[in-house]
Formats: structure tokens, C-alpha cells, sequence
């Protein structure tokens, strides 16, 4: 078993897009999944590191075509157990050999990215998820971005010195993640160098959940009024390009290269 999958056999997946921060982030992607989904009402979605199926279940109960992808067993015995219409196997976004060129209208790719960190192996990734989507296809790709590691962990939680110390952390601030470390984290000029050695083309790039993940408890001690104001405050704003860099997760909206 990998690092990886004993970490996921034992973080709560499956509340972590229930709860309020979460919730942010569900609500926003759903929001552009919906919005890129519009006139293809028979779409075919390929859901891949589809965790417990937040997305996935959720997408085939609105009547759409839904294929889930996850590496560890455990979320994946999770997806089954919801007795949904979605298609579930087990795989990586590495290799999505199973299907054929061109068969999906989106491909959501809201985990892999996080866990990949070589740039070969993010731009496998994209390249896969470009060959199974149809040529008018919307790929959706997420990630976990630079400054939020840096100010939460290097500084809200005092690992400042011992990051530099450890070489974990540039002179510019750039994090150094390796398998060991379980995530990895970006910044734009590196997102933008992966779409273009892919041959992808930006559509948007949204902040998922903007400064929802800094506010934890903050979130948590609102009243239901005031949290809904605040998701109203994000979905206004999580377009806004001088926000993009700081949110915790991004997403980013792309076609193939015309």
C-alpha cells in the first residue's frame, strides 16, 4: 500500500466537501460544471480521482453519464456503496488506457494533480485526460496552490525555519514538495507551462475556494445567515484574476489547443 492510499484510508473524504469550508468548494466547481455542461444535456463525464464520488454521484443523479476513476481502494469501496448509476473502477490519471479517444464531453480531474509531482507526470496526466475528451471537450483540473502552503504551514503554524532549513522552501518562497509530502503546490506560471507543453488552451481559471480554507473556524462559528452571504461573497470574486495565487485550491478550464 502507498503512502498515499494509507493517508486516504484514514482523512474523512467524504465529509471534507460537507463541511463549510468544503462546501465552499463544492458549490463553486459545480457551479462551472454546470455552466460548461450547458446544451449537453446527454453529456459523458469521466470523473477521475473521484474520491468517495462527491462529484461523481452527485452529477449522475441530475441524469448525466457519469465515469469515476479513483486510486484507493477504500474511497472506491465508498463510491460503490452509494448503489448509484456511476461507472467505478480503479485506476490513476496516468493511465486511463480503458477508454477510448474522444469519448467525453468533461473530465474532472479534482485530486490528481495534488499528488503528482513531477512535471512529466502532471503533463501525462493532462494529456490523458485531453485524449479521452471529445475535441470540443472541457477538461476541469485542480489544484492546490503556492501561497496558501506557505503562509498556513510555513507561518500561521511555525514551520518557517525549519522549512528553508530542510530545503522545503526557495529563497522566493516557492514550496518543495516531494511523495513524501503527500501534496504539491502551484503557482500560475507553472499551471501555464503544464497547458502548454499539453497543448491545452485556458478557457477560465477560478479560485475554488478562495480564503474559505483560512477561515476555518471563522466559517464554523457563523451563523447560517452570514455563511450564506459569504458564499455569495466568493462566487462574486472567485473570478478575480489578483485572487486567483492566495486561494487554497484553483481550477482551471481548459479545451484543447485549436
Amino acid at each position: 500500500m502507498t503512502a498515499l492510499e494509507q493517508y486516504y484510508n484514514k482523512f474523512n473524504e467524504e465529509k471534507r466537501l460537507t463541511r463549510r469550508h468544503g462546501n465552499v468548494e463544492f458549490v463553486t466547481s459545480m457551479k462551472y460544471i454546470h455552466r460548461y455542461l450547458e446544451g449537453r444535456p446527454d453529456a459523458k463525464i469521466l470523473d477521475v480521482g473521484a474520491g468517495t464520488g462527491r462529484y461523481s454521484v452527485a452529477l449522475a443523479e441530475e441524469g448525466y453519464e457519469v465515469t469515476a476513476v479513483e486510486l484507493v481502494r477504500y474511497n472506491l469501496g465508498i463510491l460503490k456503496s452509494k448503489k448509484s448509476s456511476v461507472k467505478a473502477y480503479q485506476g490513476n490519471a496516468l493511465n486511463l488506457s480503458r477508454f477510448a479517444e474522444g469519448t467525453f464531453d468533461m473530465v474532472l480531474l479534482f485530486g490528481p494533480m495534488y499528488h503528482l509531482f513531477a512535471f512529466e507526470d502532471k503533463r501525462r496526466a493532462l494529456e490523458e485526460a485531453k485524449r479521452v475528451a471529445k475535441p470540443d471537450g472541457v477538461i476541469l483540473a485542480a489544484y492546490c496552490m503556492n501561497e496558501f502552503c506557505v503562509i498556513t504551514h510555513a507561518f500561521k503554524e511555525n514551520f518557517a525555519k525549519e522549512c528553508m532549513a530542510q530545503g522545503k522552501l526557495t529563497e522566493d518562497f516557492q514550496s518543495v514538495s516531494s511523495e513524501e509530502d503527500l501534496y504539491d503546490y502551484m503557482r500560475i506560471e507553472e499551471i501555464d507551462a503544464l497547458n502548454d507543453a499539453a497543448g491545452l488552451e485556458r478557457i477560465q481559471i477560478i479560485a475554488a475556494d478562495g480564503p474559505a480554507n483560512y477561515l476555518r473556524q471563522v466559517l464554523n462559528a457563523m451563523d447560517d445567515e452570514t455563511y450564506q452571504l459569504f458564499v455569495q461573497y466568493h462566487l462574486a470574486t472567485c473570478e478575480r484574476q489578483d485572487l486567483i495565487g492566495a486561494s487554497a485550491h484553483t481550477v482551471d478550464i481548459l479545451q484543447s489547443r485549436g
